[in-house]
């Protein structure tokens, strides 16, 4: 019950920012959907697979704040088993130059609720780098980690397509 009760409480949270945010005319709004693949930097993984939703809105063309939530799979090593994660998670995007599409640095930080018996809730953390094409398409190098009495984290790719709202 208590893991049904955190992701209803970061609901709420993300829905409250959403709601809160005074995003001007000049602003734009997308919302993507992702690929996730990568190699556990963690021992006694083998790989990690996901997928997850962004909503981005643009605070100017180089700047934007985006909210992700998603899925992670790690699979355990020699064993038929995996450990899965809800992430939850918000952040800056900042394009480095000033069409709002091209080379970027993000960063994002929020919550990853285990879905195994006794999981419970991580700190999340995930940089990345990546290059976004003005027809939507997203490539990104990222690393994320997970914080809870002991750590797990990959280092992979995220391949990703963005539709305007």
């Amino acid at each position: 019950m208590k893991t049904i009760t955190k992701i209803i409480a970061t609901s709420a949270a993300v829905v409250a920012l959403f709601f809160s945010t005074n995003v001007n005319a000049q602003s734009s709004q997308k919302l993507g959907i992702g690929l996730n693949v990568g190699v556990p930097t963690t021992e006694g993984y083998s790989f990690a697979i996901g997928g997850d939703l962004r909503y981005q809105f643009d605070i100017d063309k180089q700047l934007s704040i985006p909210v992700t939530a998603g899925y992670t799979n790690f699979k355990v090593k020699d064993f038929d088993a995996s450990f899965g994660v809800i992430p939850v998670k918000a952040g800056v995007k900042y394009f480095f130059n000033d069409s709002g599409a091209g080379a970027y640095g993000l960063a994002e930080l929020g919550a990853g609720f285990g879905t195994n018996k006794g999981s419970g809730t991580s700190f999340v953390y995930s940089p990345a780098i990546g290059y976004s094409w003005s027809n939507g398409l997203d490539l990104a190098a990222k690393y994320e980690g997970y914080s809870n009495n002991g750590s797990i984290g990959y280092a992979g790719i995220r391949l990703a397509y963005g539709f305007s709202l």
